[in-house]
Order: C-alpha cells, then sequence, then structure tokens
C-alpha cells in the first residue's frame, strides 16, 4: 500500500513540474523576442536571462539523476555562474526557447522511464554516506525544488507583464 502512495505523490510531482514547464513555455510564447529583453523590474534580470538559467538549472537534473551528460553545459558560465548582462547575448530568444523545449522533451522521457525506486534514490551530487544520513536528499526531492524553483521565476515573469500592462 505504501509504495501505491509513493507512486502516486512521484507521479503528482512529475506533473506539477511538467505543468510549470507549460506555463513557462506559454509566457515565452506570448509576445514578440524584443518583449524578452526587458528587466522583469528595474536593475533585476532580463527575461531572455531567466529562460536561460532555467535551461541551465534543469540541465543539470541529467547528470544528477544518472540520466546523461547535460545538453547544453555552455549555458553553465552565463546563466548559472554570471549575473545578467555580464556577458553579451550570444543566443537569440529563439534558440532558447527551442533549448528549453527539447530539454523538456527529453527529460519527460526519462522520468516517465523512472521507477519508484529510483525516485527514491541518492543524486549523483550526494555521498553514499550522507545519503544513509539523510535519505530524504533524493531524486525527487530535487524534482520539488527544481519545481519550486520554476514557480519563483515564473513570479519574476508575470512582474514584467504587469510593468508592460502599466506602460
Amino acid at each position: 500500500m505504501e509504495t501505491d502512495f509513493t507512486a502516486q505523490i512521484i507521479k503528482q510531482v512529475i506533473t506539477a513540474w511538467a505543468a510549470n514547464s507549460k506555463v513557462i513555455s506559454n509566457f515565452f510564447s506570448k509576445y514578440e523576442d524584443a518583449y524578452y529583453l526587458n528587466e522583469v523590474a528595474p536593475g533585476r534580470n532580463r527575461a531572455i536571462y531567466l529562460l536561460g538559467h532555467l535551461i541551465a538549472s534543469n540541465d543539470s537534473m541529467l547528470p544528477m539523476f544518472d540520466l546523461g551528460e547535460p545538453l547544453y553545459p555552455e549555458l553553465v558560465t552565463t546563466f548559472l555562474r554570471t549575473p545578467d548582462k555580464t556577458e553579451p547575448d550570444t543566443l537569440t530568444i529563439a534558440e532558447l526557447k527551442q533549448r528549453w523545449e527539447t530539454l523538456n522533451t527529453t527529460l519527460a522521457a526519462h522520468f516517465d522511464k523512472m521507477q519508484t525506486q529510483d525516485w527514491m534514490s541518492r543524486h549523483t551530487r550526494v555521498s553514499e554516506e550522507d545519503f544513509a544520513l539523510e535519505p530524504t536528499r533524493n531524486k525527487l526531492n530535487v524534482l520539488i525544488g527544481r519545481t519550486n524553483h520554476q514557480q519563483y521565476h515564473y513570479g519574476q515573469l508575470t512582474l514584467l507583464t504587469q510593468k508592460v500592462a502599466v506602460a
């Protein structure tokens, strides 16, 4: 019985992640590309940067879940290690949107194949010793965190929509 509940919870978490990903995809298909070059608030990140940041962050789940190498390792420096506007834009919004969609499709295909025991197992950034002490440091917990991370940045993106509506 417990395994049935665990599988149900895992399915709900995956569904929430997918729904958040879709909301972000929809946001980035609403406006002309130039719109996404705006800051979400004065002195804050631009929408294009937030999309690149989410791609780089979610892409790291592939090696973390032992599912393969990241698809876009070249995004790490620009979108995870340095603030927005530190480096020149090298990718267009169209290129980033395509990478976002490809990454989400790839992750969803892997997630569909994962079993309950896969989700409850340790991710590659935690040692076996630490995992034995804290079994909640598992792959499912990472996905919950990434789902929250996406939702946080979507909240920032909605500030841009409000800002433009007022202007």
